[in-house]
């Protein structure tokens, strides 16, 4: 039975096999999508499934702050799929513990393809007022639930030589937002944590890639007016995970910002900045403070650093005119 993506999700993106021959599929590949029972998660398993995978839907079901648990949003997804013709199987557990979750698709089909690592929640206070509670459970559930789902399908993509990644990253991790020290905290730290992945696993076929998504949830309308909430889809947002989780996509190591139709990819601008003869003598902290405006001019000379090697090099070959 093909899978026609039809009923409750409206998805348009949710073509009949053969609408498109040159539509990108994932037949025989196994998807794992964490946060699968609702919102973008939702979205992101029903269209893997559509195009062919076999889908690990996994959600905790607890509320938008960490409260609670529940089987029914994952079962309803795996439902939703398996009505349509497609392979789904759900997974309950905490993404703190992700070799379990890697471990349900190993069990069910043997192997682990793609993995989006999606699922997160929000515990938004001042930096003053924050508890010790606020930080860790946001740690948990983004940073360390990122890193041990993708530690455990490391292996497998390795032997394997083939794996796809998304790590999902968060305009307030990139940029910081008042109010979310841990959240931003922990989105940036996602990013980092996938720049360094995404160059072990480069010469194994792996690809990882990080998005900031811009889409109406049940995370995003605690900040949002319920008509920006409405107008930004998830649909919006799914077709760049596809791509990124696809065998046709090759790109490695790369930030996109998706919301709202538009999708853009943020990289690190470097000033030109200054440097001092460090070789004929030290300089002062009246020496910074007199140069700290061409320091921070983004206007002459800019440089866009693409590795470690390229952002130190300039400051080591300073360093060894002085030996």
């Amino acid at each position: 039975m093909p899978f026609s993506g039809g009923g409750a999700s409206g998805l348009s993106f949710l073509q009949q096999p053969g609408d498109n021959p040159a539509e990108l599929r994932y037949d025989g590949r196994v998807a794992l999508v964490t946060g699968a029972g609702n919102g973008l998660g939702k979205v992101y398993a029903l269209m893997l499934a559509a195009r062919g995978a076999k889908v690990v839907v996994n959600d905790l079901g607890g509320g938008a702050f960490g409260e609670g648990a529940a089987a029914a949003p994952a079962d309803n997804v795996v439902a939703e799929i398996k009505a349509a013709g497609g392979e789904a199987v759900a997974n309950y557990d905490s993404v703190e513990f992700g070799e379990k979750i890697v471990q349900t698709a190993l069990d069910t089909w043997g192997r682990i393809d793609i993995i989006v690592n999606n699922a997160g929640i929000l515990r938004d206070k001042s930096l003053r007022k924050m508890s010790e509670e606020d930080w860790t459970l946001i740690y948990k559930v983004h940073m360390r639930g990122c890193y041990t789902i993708t530690k455990a399908a490391w292996p497998h993509m390795n032997t394997q030589k083939y794996g796809r990644v998304v790590n999902i990253t968060s305009a307030a991790g990139l940029y910081g937002n008042f109010g979310q020290t841990n959240y931003s905290a922990m989105k940036m730290g996602i990013v980092g944590f996938s720049l360094a992945s995404a160059r072990e696993g480069a010469s194994n076929g792996i690809r990882v890639n990080i998005v900031a998504p811009l889409a109406g949830s049940r995370l995003t309308e605690t900040v949002m007016t319920p008509e920006h909430v409405a107008a930004l889809k998830a649909d919006y947002v799914a077709p760049v995970i596809g791509y990124l989780a696809s065998e046709a996509n090759d790109h490695n190591g790369g930030i996109f910002e998706v919301g709202a139709g538009w999708i853009s990819q943020v990289r690190w601008q470097r000033s030109e900045g200054v440097l001092f003869d460090v070789s004929k003598k030290n300089f002062s902290i009246e020496d910074v403070g007199n140069v700290f405006p061409k320091i921070n001019d983004f206007e002459s000379n800019p440089n866009f650093p693409r590795d470690m090697t390229e952002g130190l090099k300039l400051a080591l070959s300073n360093a060894q005119s002085k030996l």
